[in-house]
């Protein structure tokens, strides 16, 4: 149990709660120190005297790791059912990426294949694709791996499969949330949650019994067609125990389809809504550290520290 508890998103298996940590601390103590709290900047990563911020990855990523672990491994192959929830994400990013991805050839690729994918008889024929078309679209955008259409396929695979798994797979979804749940107790302030995570964050708040701030950053909860309807419990309500939640967005992030989350959201029996800050992560819109390291991440860890 820790006084912030940090959830990480899609595509970490193969890291760890440990080296996580190593990344995410510094980043948010910057954000900290750039906010005008140096001495809990410092708290938060630097001093491990009593007194400083103990901060906890809560990690998931080995669900989707090796066969036989909790969920199964990121290579095992999806059901019929498992398939038409990825292929319906791929879509939605396909057209997400249409309208907003900063390069533009992405968006005039991701056009394309949308032209494509309503033509059946325009789609490319062969083992793999025509059985997933929207799939191997999106591996065509440099938005999801600037260094080569090898790297963007495996992203692209990873990230679908891990997004489908957690809401198709019971024990996929309840291992993700308790990990959440085995780190929060009545010290824990913050939770600071990145794009799948802010879903398993979001769903297992419902879950606790005090009081604690909530930041999301590059969040797919609003997706309306896909995974807005499967949050658990519904009708989607704000988390009842919330005292805030913050939610950072990339104008160019294409996971985040839908900045502006209040409008979806019921208000908890306090009246907390989920508030919208738009960032700029450059070349990197969907980074997890480029959010943490913002002066508004930094204010929110702040607040979060010493209000309460």
């Amino acid at each position: 149990m820790s006084d912030i508890v940090l959830v990480h998103g899609i595509a970490q298996e193969q890291y760890s709660a440990d080296l996580l940590e190593s990344r995410w601390l510094p980043a948010m103590a910057g954000a900290v120190r750039l906010a005008g709290h140096p001495d809990l900047a410092d708290k938060l990563w630097r001093d491990k005297q009593p007194g400083s911020v103990d901060s906890r990855m809560a990690f998931y990523g080995n669900a989707f790791l090796a066969e036989g672990a909790q969920g199964g491994g990121e290579s095992a192959s999806l059901d019929s059912s498992e398939l038409d929830f990825a292929e319906e994400l791929a879509e939605i990013w396909l057209r997400a990426a249409a309208d907003r991805a900063p390069d533009h050839d992405d968006r005039i690729e991701a056009r394309r294949q949308l032209d494509i994918l309503t033509d059946h008889s325009a789609q490319a024929q062969g083992i793999g694709t025509a059985l997933r078309p929207a799939v191997n679209a999106l591996t065509r955008l440099s938005w999801f791996a600037p260094t080569g259409f090898n790297l963007a396929a495996r992203f692209v695979v990873r990230a679908l499969g891990q997004v489908t798994k957690y809401f198709t797979d019971p024990a996929v979804r309840e291992f993700a949330q308790q990990q959440v749940l085995d780190r929060i107790g009545p010290e824990t302030r913050l939770v600071i949650a990145h794009s799948l995570g802010s879903v398993v964050a979001y769903e297992a708040l419902h879950r606790v019994d005090h009081p604690v701030a909530l930041l999301t950053a590059g969040s797919p909860l609003g997706l309306q067609s896909i995974i807005y309807p499967r949050l658990e419990p519904a009708p989607p309500t704000v988390p009842p125990t919330l005292i805030t939640w913050d939610n950072l967005a990339d104008r160019d992030d294409i996971i985040a389809t839908t900045l502006d989350l209040a409008p979806l959201f019921l208000p908890s029996s306090t009246g907390v809504l989920p508030t919208r800050t738009v960032v700029d992560n450059g070349a990197e819109p969907h980074s997890a550290l480029n959010y943490l390291t913002k002066e508004h991440t930094g204010k929110v860890i702040a607040a979060a520290l010493t209000e309460m």
